[in-house]
Order: structure tokens, then C-alpha cells, then sequence
């Protein structure tokens, strides 16, 4: 887990330094920052939605994910976990400056653990012990963090329980398997599916951010266990991945 341990590391720096800067800028800034962020995980998600080999795996992955999202109320759990910290450790001047731990927190939790870097560092970490993907993670973790840390306030430090339990969770998993998960590389087809849903829900991060419609994304996250099913089931069948 020495790969996660490094990102969890550069979130927690990276977030305290945006928190310190955040409470020095002024309103217009930090929402231009939050704008600017908004527009940065837009692209990054429609970047990753792009690389699907068939947009139709992510479709239906996305439209059945958000069904038993909704019927697990997976959302209004995250919300409950963010609004139990809010209560034990939000401050009056976090208030004073519309700061909402349950706001950073469920946001980046999602921004920090979808994508592939995540999936494949964290298995070659739990196999191998080479962290290098996880650190060139962290790196881009602890920027991203900084401007979470800056624009959303002191929330964003709680999102390193997020990262250890998940990403540290898979390192485990790949350890105890073993062989069964060496074959897996980012160009793996049921990796680059779970990338590209990925990105569909980081575009309404994206939205969010920009305050443009308030998405329930938590609630599309089983999207991301469907869509590599789906790739399994149809190999398995001897079905085309590509229509």
C-alpha cells in the first residue's frame, strides 16, 4: 500500500496548503478558482468518455448504475457521512465562508478514486509493489487538492479516508488474487470501459462545479462495477466488443 499511502500523504499537503491560501482570497477569486475547476474536470471527463470502444457499454452501464443507485440511495448515504462530519467538525468561520465539508468531501472522493490510474496503480502496488503509477497520481492528487482545498474548503481533507479505504482495499485484493489480476493494464477493454463511464460521471462533478444542475452522482458509482461486467460477459459469449 505504499502507493496509496504517498497519495493520501499528498492530498493531505496539498489540501492544507489550498485551506491556508483559500482563506486568504477573496469570494470572486475562490468561485473563479471553482469555476476554472469545473471547466478542467469537464474536459477531463469527456476526454476519458471518449476512449470507450462502445459508447453503448457506457450508456447502458450508466443508465442501470444510476437505477440501482437511486434504489440504493447511495447518494443520501455519502450526504449522511458528509453531514456527520460537517456536525463533529465544521467551524463558524468555515460557515461564515460557505464552506460545506459535505459539499468538498463527496466531491473529492469521486474526483480522487474514478479513473485508471486508480484501478491499475493501485493492483500493480498490491502485486508487484511498484507505486510509480499511484505517485504520478499523487502528484496531479495534490494539486487537484490544492484548488479543491482553496475553492471548497477543509472537507477535501476528509476525502483521504476515501482514497486509503479504496484504493488500498484493491492493493489488498491484488495482493491476495494474485496471478488473476496480472494481465490487467490501462489498455485491458473492461478497464478502458469502466474509464470512459468514469468520466461520464466525472462530466456531473464537472456540471456541479459549475453550479450548472446539481447531479447525483454518487448514485451512478454501481455503473462502475457494471461496466467491466459487461466486457467480461461479452467475451465470455465470443461477442464483438466494438458494434
Amino acid at each position: 500500500m505504499t502507493g496509496t499511502i504517498i497519495n493520501t500523504i499528498a492530498i493531505l499537503i496539498g489540501g492544507s496548503v489550498g485551506i491556508a491560501l483559500g482563506n486568504r482570497l477573496p469570494q470572486k477569486i475562490r468561485e473563479t478558482v471553482m469555476h476554472g475547476l469545473g471547466l478542467v474536470t469537464m474536459l477531463v471527463g469527456i476526454s476519458m468518455a471518449l476512449e470507450s470502444q462502445n459508447i453503448l457499454i457506457v450508456m447502458g452501464s450508466v443508465l442501470l448504475g444510476g437505477v440501482l443507485g437511486e434504489w440504493w440511495r447511495i447518494e443520501d448515504g455519502l450526504e449522511s457521512v458528509g453531514q456527520w462530519l460537517e456536525n463533529r467538525f465544521q467551524s463558524a468561520d468555515a460557515n461564515e465562508k460557505g464552506h460545506s465539508i459535505t459539499r468538498a468531501f463527496v466531491t473529492s472522493s469521486l474526483v480522487f478514486c474514478v479513473g485508471p490510474l486508480t484501478i491499475v496503480g493501485s493492483i500493480l502496488d498490491g502485486l508487484t509493489g511498484n507505486y510509480q503509477p499511484l505517485a504520478i497520481k499523487s502528484m496531479l492528487d495534490g494539486f487537484a487538492s490544492l484548488a479543491f482545498g482553496a475553492s471548497l474548503g477543509p472537507g477535501v481533507l476528509f476525502s483521504t479516508v476515501t482514497v486509503m479505504v479504496y484504493q488500498g482495499g484493491l492493493s489488498l485484493l491484488a495482493r491476495l488474487f494474485g496471478a488473476n489480476l496480472s494481465h490487467i493494464t490501462a489498455q485491458t477493454p473492461a478497464v478502458i470501459e469502466l474509464s470512459a463511464t468514469g468520466g461520464v460521471l466525472i462530466m456531473g462533478i464537472g456540471f456541479l462545479l459549475l453550479d450548472l444542475k446539481k447531479i447525483r452522482v454518487g448514485n451512478f458509482l454501481p455503473a462502475l462495477l457494471i461496466a467491466p461486467l459487461v466486457v467480461v460477459a461479452l467475451q465470455w459469449l465470443g461477442l464483438p466488443l466494438s458494434p
